[in-house]
């Protein structure tokens, strides 16, 4: 077992094409876990193994390797930079303790870059910065590391100056040592040498040089005082204060090369044993009891204590299913017996493997510290806490958002259909962003996602993967309703049958809640006339009818509902009488509060050469949106904008039309407005015709 002194648990994240997957191809390399090189462009790279993302050139889902480098043991997860697989970087950044933020070098810091950039800081993830791509035109060390201070609010500590640029990138000059690293051009990450500062950068190499130290040593009071005086602090020193630093999210080392052209990668793994932390230098994971109240205990990272792991990642293969689990405190090993916190059930240990990509390596055991992927399990889901059946107890879990794409697949034939349904119940499990429901009046199956490449994904795999063949429909918008105005009424549910009747009467007010809050219950009831223990049955109820609102069926949110008074029967009353009492005041109460249509608004960044800026925006302006900035760089421009999602289906195609196929574009999900009265009428008539269908 490696030290935990010497693990760095990593992953690798940055916006679509800035160059990850290149970059953990290169560490690969330089630490002698693959011996050939695999370029995206070519369909090769090793933790792109799935079909879909060699064709594409993109990365779908995490994928965890480990190497070493000087003695110390690298967890690095390659994780997608395309916004529909987010919630890949999201689970991800949950279980590491550090990462590489990748920039590219002409793009600089891009919407990706910016959303990744949060999470991670919502996880406190300690981080360096790689400026990659510092060969190509356009590209600029010194605009990106401003762009990271301005757009992410964080500061990059310089670590490193680039030697040319473009073309005549050669290599990087390493501040603290004040030498130059100088590549030649066969491509090999080894062919290089290490000489002397280029004489016409040694003032600039001085000044940054001296920026850095300053920087760094706020972090050692005494060795402050000896600088002030004169004396230079010697380089571990320095070092140990940039550590200190970087874990404590003040600073973020700042580095810059070229993957593709093998350039300054070496500098990167010094870094990441240098600066970013071990397992026992981060924050303990607080932990909860099994009703999920904080217990004010953590799960120190030691081998040696009970059991805490958390479950980030299901990948389902040809060998069945494995359970990628960071370990946090105790360890496992083959054959034991672990409590599922979440379900209640001991689970056993099958087999322990460390993984490569898809390829696996067997183990015996595992400890705190470690990021493994175990077989056998068979009731654990993505956030799940594994931990000691005699010491039970629960890890923060995972959050992930709500789907804003829907469409629906019909399996060809009756034996597609039996597939249908095991191949989905696998791909939920896998991924939890990814929904599935039955339209129970037409039997449709829709599948709900992240984005229009999110669910084109799911199909494929469908298809491809598990062999079901499906006919698609049209993407569907995740539409929702709310209410504008406050409605005091009241509803009495009375039956009489052959025995005991029903009764039931609740005066409540109906009222918009705060935007975001979804659906809010309170109740104001004094004097027993509801008697407490039906309030949780009017809850349900006005609950119940929140999935399906009044105007066209969709989900209702931002309503809150308050019990005032009513009047119950002692031998009539009950709990079912109350929860119809409620279903039945929902109906007669939100069509009087103002119902309203909401549509998902979506995040655009639209990238464009400059001769197409004023063609593209026409475009989007045709397309409801509301320009929000304009940025010019070296390459094009960048347009950022709100725009409807209702509006943006096929939305690639039209774009690569306007700008002869250089154009991109990425978009997720910002938030929920009011519908045109225009669209809404003709989005209610359309439900409402669907529903007369059925």
């Amino acid at each position: 077992m490696t030290e935990l002194s010497h693990y760095r648990n990593i992953g690798i994240f940055a916006h679509v094409d800035a160059g990850k997957t290149t970059t953990t191809e290169r560490i690969l390399s330089l630490t002698g876990k693959i011996h050939k090189i695999g370029e995206v462009h070519d369909g090769e790279a090793t933790t792109d193994f799935m079909d879909q993302e060699r064709e594409r050139g993109i990365t779908i889902q995490s994928a965890a390797t480990s190497a070493f480098w000087d003695e110390h043991r690298l967890n690095i997860i390659d994780t997608p930079g395309h916004v529909d697989f987010t919630i890949e970087v999201y689970r991800s950044l949950k279980v590491l303790d550090g990462g590489i933020g990748v920039f590219c070098g002409s793009g600089g810091v891009e919407p990706q870059s910016e959303t990744n950039w949060r999470y991670a800081n919502d996880s406190e993830v300690a981080r360096i910065i790689f400026v990659n791509k510092l060969d190509r035109i356009g590209a600029d060390f010194y605009r990106v590391v401003a762009q990271i201070k301005q757009v992410l609010g964080a500061q990059p500590l310089v670590m490193v100056l680039p030697i040319g640029i473009e073309d005549d990138f050669t290599g990087v000059v390493d501040l603290l040592t004040r030498k130059a690293w100088i590549w030649d051009g066969s491509g090999d990450p080894e062919n290089y040498h290490i000489e002397e500062v280029p004489a016409d950068m040694v003032a600039q190499v001085e000044s940054y040089r001296q920026a850095l130290i300053e920087t760094a040593l706020e972090y050692d009071d005494d060795a402050m005082e000896k600088y002030l005086d004169g004396e230079e602090p010697d380089i571990d020193t320095v070092k140990a204060c940039v550590r200190k630093g970087a874990i404590a999210l003040d600073f973020f080392p700042a580095y810059c090369g070229s993957a593709f052209k093998n350039k300054g990668i070496q500098l990167i793994l010094n870094a990441v044993v240098d600066y970013l932390p071990n397992p026992m230098e981060v924050k303990p994971q607080p932990e909860t009891d099994l009703e999920g109240n904080e217990t004010g205990e953590f799960a120190i990272v030691d081998p040696q204590k009970p059991l805490r792991a958390l479950a980030f990642k299901i990948m389902d293969d040809r060998f069945g299913a494995l359970t990628f689990l960071r370990i946090y405190a105790g360890r496992i090993s083959k054959g034991s017996n672990v409590l599922n916190t979440a379900t209640g059930k001991t689970e056993r240990i099958g087999r322990i493997v460390e993984m490569h990509a898809n390829s696996r390596a067997e183990r015996s055991s595992a400890q705190a510290g470690d990021i493994v992927a175990v077989l056998g399990m068979k009731n654990v889901k993505t956030g799940h806490t594994l931990c000691d059946p005699n010491h039970p107890a629960t890890l923060e879990p995972m959050v992930f958002p709500d789907p804003v794409i829907s469409m629906s697949v019909n399996p060809k034939d009756k034996s597609a259909s039996e597939k249908l349904g095991v191949a989905l119940g696998k791909m939920i499990w896998e991924d939890p962003s990814f929904h599935v429901v039955t339209d129970v009046d037409s039997g449709e199956t829709i599948l709900k996602g992240m984005g229009e490449l999110h669910l084109d994904i799911k199909v494929d795999l469908l298809r491809r993967t598990h062999g079901v063949d499906v006919e698609v429909g049209k993407p569907q918008v995740a539409y929702r309703e709310t209410i504008t105005q406050r409605v005091e009424d009241t509803y009495t549910h009375k039956k009489q049958t052959g025995g005991a009747g029903q009764f039931g009467r609740i005066d409540y007010i109906i009222e918009p809640g705060e935007v975001g809050s979804g659906y809010l219950f309170e109740s104001k009831v004094t004097g027993g006339n509801v008697p407490r223990e039906f309030w949780p049955a009017v809850d349900k109820g006005f609950a119940g009818c929140m999935e399906l609102g009044v105007l066209a069926g969709y989900p209702c949110i931002d309503v809150k509902v308050t019990l005032t008074d009513g009047a119950f029967h002692a031998v009539d009353s009950s709990a079912v009488a109350f929860e119809l009492a409620a279903r039945a005041a929902y109906r007669q109460s939100m069509v009087k509060a103002g119902p309203q249509l909401l549509e998902p608004i979506m995040k655009v960044d639209v990238f464009t050469p400059r001769q197409h800026v004023g063609d593209v925006i026409g475009d989007l302006n045709r397309r409801r949106g509301m320009i929000k900035s304009q940025d010019a760089g070296p390459a094009g421009v960048r347009i950022k904008g709100d725009l409807p999602l209702a509006d943006m289906f096929g939305y690639i195609g039209d774009l690569r039309t306007i700008t002869s196929g250089r154009g991109q574009f990425s978009m997720e999900f910002s938030h929920y407005m009011p519908c045109p009265k225009n669209v809404a009428e003709e989005v209610i008539k359309e439900a409402r015709e669907r529903n007369a269908a059925k």
